[in-house]
């Protein structure tokens, strides 16, 4: 992989990771999903990195269980789609193009799938 494409990495993980802190702070933005991209962009984008934030308290609060487990609390789930759902919602308004209101609304029906079926709903967070 190329210089460039892991510098992208690095800085859309840390951009990321930064709004992952704010969501901890702020219940309206949901932390796991922006944890999840980080570790993505971490993984592909910097060993170094990737090795630090798997070993730092917020991952191991936040999403070794989810990535080990596969599970969530409902709470979290809810969140998670309503932001979600809110942001494609919002970009098929702005669009406002046929062909991309169908894609964004199978990407909605997917995400709805997975979350449901793919995804253990547990009743307890662990602290």
């Amino acid at each position: 992989m190329s210089r460039f494409k892991k510098i992208i990495y690095v800085t859309v993980g840390i951009i990321s990771l930064i709004l992952g802190f704010i969501g901890i702070v702020l219940p309206i933005l949901p932390t796991t999903p922006f944890l999840l991209l980080s570790s993505f962009c971490f993984v592909r984008g910097s060993e170094k990195i990737n090795i630090w934030f798997k070993g730092s308290k917020i991952y191991k609060k936040h999403l070794e269980e989810f990535i080990r487990e596969k599970s969530m609390t409902l709470k979290r789930k809810i969140i998670i789609l309503i932001f979600a759902d809110t942001m494609i919602i919002v970009s098929m308004l702005l669009v406002n193009k046929p062909v991309v209101t169908l894609i964004l609304l199978l990407v909605i029906i997917v995400k709805l799938y997975y979350f449901i079926f793919k995804i253990k709903t547990i009743k307890l967070e662990n602290n």
